[in-house]
């Protein structure tokens, strides 16, 4: 009899927005994805506002007046301590926002960025970021990495994991409320990489009939 040898953990790119609701439950799907299989989640950063800024007049006026402005705040905070700090930070730095943005319904002012640097462990001085270009040629350069790699017809967040002929499979989402747990969260997994492993394969969807649930 003898031992079978121990799986190999797979990383699974993330790319995310810490605007985005939907992307939110998808990175704390991934978060139960690591512990139900051997998955280990690298988080990369991407835009929406650099998604969306040649097709402005195309949105929403709502939309488009976030884009513009307020949708870079966070995505440049979030590229400022990567530069700074190193990609390693990105996975508490996100948490850290998205449970306010997102869980607990708080404005995406300076403090409230202020306050998730802090808890992540991060000089609160990286606030500042939000409101200068500085380190958006970064910031575009993770974006397109991301985007390059599934189309320009897609949104945040993009998953991209090895591939078994060598080369990377990615795409976009899942996108699921509330994030599915335990058993679940690793038959959506499956599932996902099974459909997106196939060639010609491109996509499954349906209308969404229901908000972000972040129980």
């Amino acid at each position: 009899m003898t031992d079978s040898a121990p799986t190999a953990r797979t990383t699974a790119d993330f790319w995310f927005d810490p605007l985005c609701p939907w992307a939110w439950l998808t990175s704390r799907w991934m978060l139960e994805v690591e512990r139900q299989r051997p998955v280990s989640v690298r988080w990369r950063i991407m835009s929406l506002a650099v998604l969306n800024e040649k097709r402005l007049d195309e949105l929403p006026a709502t939309y488009a007046e976030m884009m513009r402005g307020p949708a870079w705040g966070p995505a440049r905070v979030c590229a400022a301590a990567e530069q700074e700090h190193g990609r390693e930070v990105l996975g508490p730095l996100y948490t850290a926002l998205g449970t306010r943005f997102h869980n607990q319904g708080r404005e995406r002012s300076r403090e409230t960025i202020a306050e998730a640097l802090a808890e992540a462990g991060l000089p609160e001085s990286l606030a500042g970021a939000a409101d200068t270009d500085r380190y958006d040629e970064g910031l575009r350069a993770s974006h397109q990495e991301g985007i390059g790699l599934v189309g320009e017809d897609v949104g945040t967040p993009v998953i991209a994991v090895p591939g078994a002929d060598g080369e990377r499979v990615a795409f976009f989402g899942p996108v699921v409320t509330p994030a599915p747990k335990g058993e679940a969260a690793a038959r959506l997994w499956d599932g996902t990489l099974l459909v997106a492993s196939t060639p010609g394969f491109y996509e499954i969807k349906r209308t969404r009939t229901a908000e972000p649930s972040f129980e």
